[in-house]
């Protein structure tokens, strides 16, 4: 019989459903970190929320864990490579609180247009300063959405609600869904300049840490306010704290900080603050609901094998995992491999199945796609919530299915349409399970996918190679593979070169600026 723990003060409902589908079940929230590395080894499944880390050194001594399930969104707290390396399942919980988040940033968008907190302090100190709180209204201010995925479209609704105006930065928000909501899709400058009160829903990335820096709060209007309720490091909160000192900042309302739990922090005491413990998801029926919900996926993961709302492995039936896997992770690649090319909002994803691949259970293939060409800006998309972002966004998803056709059997192509640009690339799987490039930018080549990857569009003449190799030589950058390909002589070519670390932006510059070259960029696998 398998065996779960519960970690984490999540609703006892969590265990009835365990119970109830015939899993034995221990309800033992706050463990020290000691006790819990002593018994997680008796353990198939750990549920949790975001007290318990579950880190490299838990993961080493949970011999018998397979599954772990986060009951929210976030898995800040769950070393995901350790896990995926160890072969443990990571399971969240990504729409649960959705509403909850919403309404909690509504909430803080109120609290400061009237100084509610604030006022309330001083009423309660004996006070009667009426003059002290004037505040404003919201009807007809500007609201500016940080992102305008699933959160953030709920915001969007209960802000118009309120007669306020709606614009959204969001580069994957096309201009039909953004039709749809009722929002105006404007750049981040535009926004910045327009918005009265500006709210951050996006996850925090590489693109996105800092995404309100000072040389933004800057550029938004005097009297203006901030809001954060999605990640911690997505605004600088030091820019924020000198903004407010100096007036040019009306007020901010942060849920959540780079640092938690926020004992200390460069916001507090600012008297124009409202500060909040990251509550973002805390309600009785969020609570129940993702409690619920992880209870369900884990019980279907250990009774059955289905795979549910998983962060580090596709969602198929444990009949199709030894087919579908190999093809899934390709697909996830080469989605990914293209995702890190585009550079605006993508407007359709055309995924194309021929030979063996085409009679297979495409829709976790389609899924993985997905996820990869979204994941290089939304870090915390999972191949089941990819398919549901790619349509809150209106990103098209096309599927195409033919025979086997020509010499390459059974292959799959990933073509990303852009409002620019339209990039493709195919792969395979050959009888020995290696997986390979096959076409990039309709240019044939046969390559493997490495962890650390540079990828370069160049004009086909000579002494291009012999520039690159001594520019990566001087750069201490070392070759494992060099893949060439090109579309005629004197043509278009395109490289691809295994490289042995991650390449630094500096390098990628300079491999830009080589003659020749008319695109570079490094991939990572």
């Amino acid at each position: 019989m398998p065996k779960v723990l519960i970690s984490d003060k999540l609703s006892l409902a969590a265990a009835d459903i365990f119970k109830g589908r015939g899993i034995e079940v221990d309800f033992k929230p706050g463990l020290e970190k000691d006790e819990l590395y002593k018994i997680i080894g008796e353990y198939d499944g750990l549920a949790i929320r975001s007290a318990t880390k579950v880190t490299p050194k838990l993961i080493e001594q949970a011999d018998n864990l397979k599954v772990v399930g986060r009951a929210g969104i976030g898995v800040d707290n769950v070393d995901i490579p350790a896990a995926t390396a160890r072969g443990i399942v990571v399971m969240n919980t990504p729409h649960g609180n959705s509403v909850t988040t919403a309404e909690h940033a509504i909430a803080m968008i109120l609290a400061l247009a009237r100084s509610i907190p604030a006022a309330n302090t001083s009423t309660q100190a004996g006070k009667w300063e009426k003059s002290r709180f004037m505040g404003v209204e919201v009807t007809g201010k500007t609201l500016g959405l940080v992102g305008c995925g699933n959160i953030g479209s709920i915001v969007a609704n209960r802000a118009q609600g309120l007669k306020m105006r709606v614009v959204a930065y969001d580069p994957f928000l096309s201009h039909e869904r953004a039709a749809e909501l009722g929002v105006e899709k404007v750049e981040l400058d535009s926004l910045l300049l327009r918005a009265d009160f500006v709210t951050l829903h996006t996850p925090l990335t590489d693109q996105t840490r800092n995404i309100i820096s000072a040389d933004a709060i800057a550029k938004m209007k005097k009297g203006a306010r901030i809001i954060n309720c999605a990640r911690g490091g997505l605004v600088d909160e030091v820019a924020v704290r000198a903004a407010l000192d100096s007036g040019h900042l009306a007020g901010a309302a942060f849920d959540v900080f780079i640092e938690e739990p926020a004992k200390e922090n460069a916001l507090f005491g600012a008297e124009n603050l409202v500060a909040t413990p990251h509550l973002g998801a805390a309600t009785t029926e969020a609570q129940e609901k993702v409690a619920l919900q992880v209870a369900e996926q884990m019980s279907d993961f250990l009774l059955t094998g289905a795979v549910t709302n998983a962060v580090n492995m596709p969602s198929i039936s444990a009949e199709e995992a030894p087919i579908l896997r190999p093809w899934a992770e390709l697909a996830q690649k080469l989605g990914l491999f293209v995702g890190q090319l585009v550079q605006s909002a993508v407007d359709e994803i055309c995924i194309e199945y021929e030979g063996e691949v085409a009679e297979m259970n495409t829709k976790a293939l389609t899924s993985a796609v997905i996820e990869g060409v979204l994941k290089p800006a939304l870090f915390e998309v999972n191949m089941v919530s990819a398919p549901v972002i790619a349509r809150q966004r209106g990103i098209k998803i096309a599927e195409t299915k033919r025979e086997r056709h020509g010499n390459q059997g059974t292959f799959m192509r990933v073509v990303v349409t852009t409002g620019n640009s339209t990039r493709s690339v195919s792969g395979t799987i050959y009888s020995e399970g290696q997986m390979r490039l096959i076409e990039v930018k309709g240019i044939n080549m046969d390559a493997h996918l490495a962890p650390h990857m540079i990828y370069t569009v160049n004009d086909d003449k000579p002494g291009f190679i012999g520039t690159l190799g001594s520019l990566l030589g001087q750069e201490k950058v070392n070759i494992a593979s060099f893949h060439l390909g090109r579309e005629r002589v004197g043509g278009e070519a395109i490289a691809l070169v295994e490289v042995d670390r991650k390449v630094p932006r500096a390098v990628v510059e300079k491999l830009r600026a080589l003659p020749l070259v008319t695109y570079a960029a490094a991939l990572e696998f």
